[in-house]
């Protein structure tokens, strides 16, 4: 990948000099060599010794693609089967304890990155496949019992034999997530009816709420961090349900403003009220106009349930009425209510907001200084970050329900550059060829072999939109440093979130059964602030796939040979095709990640 560290190479004036023509031919392909080298070791930071002579073919390139000599790369030990590296609990008391920073993204340095293989725990297997998966995986898979053991009494999860069994339970819902879920439905009509299409649900547990929701046509991103649960993320990915790690802490997170239809927290331990309700004007700012919150738990209900949380009936009744005058200054009001459950609607009228211009409002408006969408490493601040008013199509009662509005271009496109309801249809009709080509040289594409999958870098959602049909679901990243097309995704009805490839994604190892990357490694290349090198890219990618996953590599000739050599060290299978239209410029990498036993497995 690229990096800022090279600097511009500057021809020597030959005008002086009179060299016979053949002299002056040698003297030129040496010289054009050598900048080959410079270029591939500064940009893509490869030294220029491992840079090797190759002969271009004529219909493809006139640049010999990059070449670099064979690697193989060693076991991590067994202790890193779960390394999570930017959410390390071994790094963890090198942070703060104030609002739990030290659970947020913090990673290692560039001389701390890991280049080995992480292995698979001692007696892995190939995971079941979805559907089944939503309620079965095999505990040798995730061999954690801590969950099972604290939260037996509430039914999360139950060992039986080699496997972990999921009966659907939870905190809130001990008669089981689908009854739970028929009541909120009966709170919020607009579940039934493709009106609310994508949900993020903080604190998931092991996002038995978030599975539930799929037969319903409703995407849910299942939200918790790596805390002393272990493997919530994890257990929800062995599943096949869409997962992140992630906390809500002092950092945004990392989704635009104004993306999904509905957040949910069922007792999630998330102190809303606290810290001057800086968590609840986070969740204001990805919560779309006309959105919905869900609450239960603490202190919904506080009349009926205060006995059993070590607590006063007025305290409860306190933290309510609190809660409830901050949710008010935001401009939600309370949509509906019932037993355990209270839901507030996010005001879809700018009208609310005006109330925030007087000096003594708390919480106040944003500044316009404030980009709502910055969400890679920007603080959480204690404002309201108020919805556009030229934004007239984009909050909740005028988007166009699903799954009519996966294929409508969203008003949001007109804020990228160059973007337009045109553009927009063109990528779309360009992913279902794609697509169509790659279902032929990767048959598993559309089977319940491929269930979690992700688009490494994408820009409308198109490759997600033209699998929609398929029993998977895909997790689309914007790369931090790219146009934000992720307020577009989200508009669409997908799902997403931004990330640098440069540091690791906040997943567990071997939760992605396809990885699909689109001239990654070009657009990385010629960014403008490069830091990493494409083998931490591309082990990366090994550490969050599956074994037995596959990898769908769309890239320039320059780069195939160098990608392809790489993921031969990694143990990968992996052979060249064509694309749809065979184009020389480009080539496919069809990969697959072998399974392999650790070295220490007993």
């Amino acid at each position: 990948m690229k990096h800022k560290d090279g600097k511009p190479f500057s021809q020597h004036d030959k005008s002086s000099k009179i060299v016979p023509m053949t002299i002056m031919l040698v003297v030129l392909c040496g010289f054009s060599f050598y900048l080959g080298g410079i270029f591939c070791s500064e940009k893509n930071k490869i030294k220029a010794m491992d840079v090797t002579k190759a002969v271009p073919s004529p219909k493809e390139s006139t640049i010999a693609p990059l070449q670099i000599k064979s690697v193989s790369f060693p076991e991590c030990s067994s202790e890193y089967q779960d390394y999570t590296p930017c959410t390390d609990p071994r790094r963890w008391k090198k942070y703060g304890l104030h609002r739990l920073t030290f659970m947020e993204r913090h990673c290692p340095p560039v001389f701390e990155r890991k280049e080995c293989l992480i292995p698979p725990p001692d007696g892995y297997k190939p995971p079941i496949r979805w559907p089944k998966s939503r309620n079965e995986c095999w505990y040798r898979n995730v061999p954690y019992d801590w969950i099972n053991k604290q939260k037996s009494n509430q039914n999360w999860l139950r060992k039986q034999g080699e496997k972990f069994l999921f009966p659907g339970g939870g905190t809130m819902f001990p008669r089981g997530v689908g009854a739970y879920v028929d009541l909120m439905q009966d709170l919020i009509p607009e579940l039934k009816d493709g009106t609310v299409r994508t949900a993020i649900d903080t604190g998931c547990g092991v996002a038995s709420w978030g599975g539930d929701l799929l037969d319903r046509g409703i995407l849910t991103v299942s939200l918790a961090p790596r805390d002393n649960h272990e493997a919530q993320v994890q257990f929800a990915l062995e599943r096949g349900i869409p997962a992140i790690l992630g906390i809500i802490s002092t950092q945004r997170l990392p989704f635009p403003s104004n993306s999904f239809d509905m957040a949910h927290c069922s007792r999630c331990l998330i102190p809303w009220a606290e810290f001057g309700g800086i968590y609840l004007l986070e969740i204001h700012r990805i919560l779309r106009p006309g959105g919905f919150w869900v609450l239960s738990g603490p202190p919904v209900n506080y009349e009926n349930r205060w006995r059993g949380w070590n607590t006063t009936v007025e305290e409860q009744r306190s933290d309510y009425e609190k809660l409830h005058e901050l949710l008010t200054s935001m401009c939600f009001k309370l949509y509906n209510k019932k037993d355990d459950i209270a839901v507030w609607q996010k005001s879809s009228d700018n009208s609310c907001y005006s109330q925030l211009s007087n000096p003594d409002a708390y919480p106040p408006k944003c500044d316009d200084s404030l980009e709502p969408d910055s969400a890679w490493y920007t603080p959480l601040r204690p404002c309201v970050v108020v919805p556009r008013p030229k934004l007239k199509k984009s909050d909740l009662e005028s988007m166009p329900k699903w799954p009519e509005r996966l294929h409508v271009a969203p008003e949001r496109i007109f804020d990228v550059h160059g973007g337009s309801a045109s553009t927009f249809k063109h990528d779309d009709s360009k992913w279902e060829i794609r697509v169509k080509h790659y279902k032929k040289l990767l048959p598993a594409l559309g089977t319940e072999k491929i269930r979690n999958v992700m688009d490494m870098n994408t820009i409308y959602g198109g490759f997600a939109a033209a699998v929609v049909d398929d029993p998977l679901w895909v997790m689309n990243v914007v790369s931090s440093f790219a146009a934000n097309t992720l307020a577009v995704v989200y508009d669409r009805g997908l799902i997403g979130a931004y990330h640098d490839w440069c540091e690791a994604f906040s997943t567990y190892p071997r939760t992605y059964d396809l990885l699909h990357l689109d001239g990654l490694f070009t657009a990385e290349n010629n960014r403008t602030l490069g830091r990493c090198e494409m083998k931490h890219v591309l082990l990366e990618m090994d550490r969050i796939l599956r074994p037995g996953g596959y990898a769908v590599i769309r890239e320039s000739v320059y780069f195939v040979d160098a990608i392809s050599t790489i993921a031969k060290g990694m143990r990968w299978g992996c052979r060249k095709e064509n694309t749809e239209y065979g184009v020389g410029k480009e080539k496919l990498l069809i990969c697959q990640k072998k399974l392999w036993l650790s070295s220490n497995e007993s």
